[in-house]
């Protein structure tokens, strides 16, 4: 059995308002990119490692590749222009791998990850086709619906649209996905190959592509951690910045 990590870095951080997709900013030190590599390359259980980017961003990636020591990075990627079409892009380059491939697919915003949670997903994968990484939800989580019936103005200038709880799921089972997400190959390229039958398929993360259209495949979920977070915005790199001084 071989496991392959896959680091998604394809986004161009449009939410970041920066001159840098987020996953090339610095961060103590190292693109933010780094430390997942990093990671995974240093971890025993990992056997390659490939990175999917953004074909812009295609010279800079090779760079930061130059002048690392990474052993086991193999491959550059094309992303493309949403995140299940990098996903997709990194199936198909394994396609010809041995069917006993699993495929571990990361994003790159997400630079804390221990190689304890690495270890958990490699060992799941002995038992499981499909293996997710979570955190229980400490807060309360509400659906939230909006009325499509009329807006209210918040002041003379601006409307909105009314929104208003559905549901409320109890919380012991709400967990919040993290990555990696980790797949063996022939599941995760079946479920992409039915997906993109479908005109209204939209996935926001790989796990739900396996769930909606192989739905007899159980995920099994691996507890992961804080830490494992992901950078969205200007306001985690602080945040994140404090985190990665901490780390050995």
């Amino acid at each position: 059995m071989k496991n392959i990590a896959v680091i998604l870095a394809g986004g161009v951080g449009s939410r970041m308002a920066a001159p840098l997709p987020k996953q090339f900013m610095p961060l103590h030190g190292r693109a933010v990119i780094e430390y997942s590599i990093a990671t995974f390359d240093s971890h025993p259980s990992i056997d390659e490692v490939a990175v999917v980017v953004h074909p812009d961003w295609r010279a800079e990636m090779q760079s930061i590749v130059d002048r690392n020591h990474w052993s086991k990075l193999s491959k550059i990627i094309d992303g493309g222009s949403e995140r299940y079409i990098s996903s997709l892009n990194a199936v198909m380059t394994f396609i010809d791998y041995p069917d006993d491939t699993n495929l571990l697919l990361h994003d790159a915003a997400r630079p804390a990850l221990s190689a304890e949670t690495v270890s958990r997903v490699t060992s799941m994968l002995l038992h499981h086709e499909a293996v997710g990484v979570a955190v229980p939800c400490t807060d309360t989580i509400w659906e939230v619906h909006p009325d499509m019936g009329g807006q209210f103005a918040v002041d003379s200038s601006q409307f909105v649209m009314p929104r208003f709880v559905a549901r409320i799921p109890e919380r012991r089972l709400m967990w919040q996905a993290q990555t990696p997400q980790a797949f063996r190959l022939p599941l995760i390229r079946d479920a992409y190959q039915r997906a993109l039958s479908d005109p209204q398929f939209r996935a926001t993360d790989d796990c739900s592509v396996v769930q909606r259209y192989i739905p007899g495949i159980k995920i099994a979920v691996v507890e992961g951690e804080n830490s494992n977070f992901k950078i969205t915005s200007p306001d985690d790199l602080p945040r994140a910045e404090a985190l990665i001084s901490t780390l050995p």
